[in-house]
């Protein structure tokens, strides 16, 4: 087996809740060593997003909750106080040995500390240094703190997600903090790679609204190119019929019927063929332009058969056909165990010893994904990190342990 693809990158991470700490376990998983630092006493935010929070074997809560736990494998917790000049210190010598330099603190807070990039550039011109913020450095929203439902609201997405003849509604999940963090993972795998060949490092501005922007894709397309505002169309797709969660015998199925040959494989089977030939429904254009007919017509077909009928026989004429997992019947799905998408770590502050988290979904060839650290409690390597990396004593790391600095 290969070393993992980003062996010997190190990491020096101030992110904190979600965007940024997702973006550093994913480089984590790929090899790169992990510095989180983190406030003494409380943490990462996120550690107070709870419940559900861990139990140790004495049955006791601690602040390793579920939304901490999601963003924060692999990665060493190094406690350290910024607001002192000596934890300011302590950061800086740790960035001269880093590659790369993440924080998503508000514009221009840590410039008073000089640990904004131009601060640490001077001390390492070869660092790639990324900020995520919510509205990114420059503009008029520049200053504002910026959260996920924000950026959803601002960014459009909101206004396009739920049913029509309701209010406009969120992701379930925190989408624009997750696809802000896959973003500043790319963009700092490019910055490596320039560098690599240039010797340039480089400084990466990425903000939670600029990538919900990004990502409105064939939704904000079908505005810039019709200057039609584009409305809720429920679990309806805008370009695509039929696309949408439709009534079986026994419950819910997915069709996502897309192109022409699927939907006459699909009203084959339905014993529907007199739809396929149906001038309103033999092209996708034709089915899209006929929406509301074609959605009054199919849930009295669908309920003809059971959920398993519908997703087996079309499977098996090459239809895509799923049914609506809950969050339970998602991790029991055996697709989803094959493919390892939930593991078990060791964790001390659990009460069985172990952890269950969600897997990585990156399938390397000849570099497999590694899980070797489970999310750490804060400030679990202090003394590891400080002592090997910054030479300082035992002693000297007690001292500014007492004086809340570490």
């Amino acid at each position: 087996m290969s070393a993992l693809p980003l062996s010997g990158i190190k990491i020096l991470d101030l992110t904190r809740v979600l965007a940024g700490p997702l973006s550093a376990q994913m480089l984590a998983d790929l090899g790169a060593e992990v510095i989180k630092i983190e406030r003494p006493g409380g943490g990462d935010d996120a550690r107070a997003f709870g419940p559900p929070y861990l139990k140790d074997p004495d049955g006791k809560e601690n602040n390793n909750n579920s939304f901490y736990l999601c963003a924060n494998r692999n990665k060493k917790s190094v406690t350290v106080n910024i607001a002192t000049p000596e934890g300011q210190d302590i950061v800086r010598e740790l960035a001269k040995s880093c590659d790369v330099m993440m924080e998503n603190y508000k514009v221009g807070d840590l410039k008073r500390y000089r640990l904004d990039y131009e601060s640490i550039k001077a001390i390492n011109p070869r660092i790639i240094y990324c900020s995520v913020t919510g509205f990114g450095q420059t503009g008029p929203y520049a200053p504002r703190a910026g959260y996920d439902m924000l950026a959803q609201g601002i960014g459009g997405l909101m206004s396009i997600t739920g049913e029509p003849d309701r209010p406009p509604m969120k992701v379930g999940v925190g989408i624009a903090d997750v696809m802000c963090g896959m973003y500043a993972t790319t963009a700092i795998l490019a910055a490596l790679h320039h560098r690599e060949k240039t010797g340039e490092g480089q400084y990466i501005d990425l903000s939670l609204l600029d990538t919900q922007v990004a990502w409105l894709v064939n939704v904000g397309l079908n505005y810039l190119t019709s200057k039609q505002v584009p409305q809720r169309v429920g679990n309806e797709h805008p370009n695509i019929v039929p696309y949408n969660v439709l009534p079986s015998s026994d419950g819910f199925i997915i069709l996502a019927v897309g192109n022409d040959s699927q939907f006459q494989k699909f009203c084959d089977f339905a014993g529907a063929p007199e739809l396929a030939k149906d001038p309103r429904f033999v092209t996708n254009e034709a089915r899209v332009k006929n929406r509301r007919v074609m959605y009054e017509l199919l849930p009295g077909i669908t309920r003809r058969k059971t959920q398993g009928e519908w997703i087996g026989g079309l499977a098996k004429r090459g239809v895509p056909c799923s049914p609506v997992n809950t969050v339970d019947q998602v991790f029991a799905d055996p697709q989803v165990q094959h493919r390892e998408m939930q593991i078990r770590m060791p964790h001390p502050l659990s009460a069985d010893g172990m952890v269950d988290l969600i897997g990585n979904p990156i399938k390397y060839s000849a570099t497999p994904v590694d899980y070797t650290l489970p999310p750490p409690h804060c400030g679990q390597h202090t003394d590891e990190v400080l002592g090997e990396l910054l030479a300082m004593p035992a002693a000297e790391i007690a001292d500014l342990r007492k004086r809340g600095i570490v």
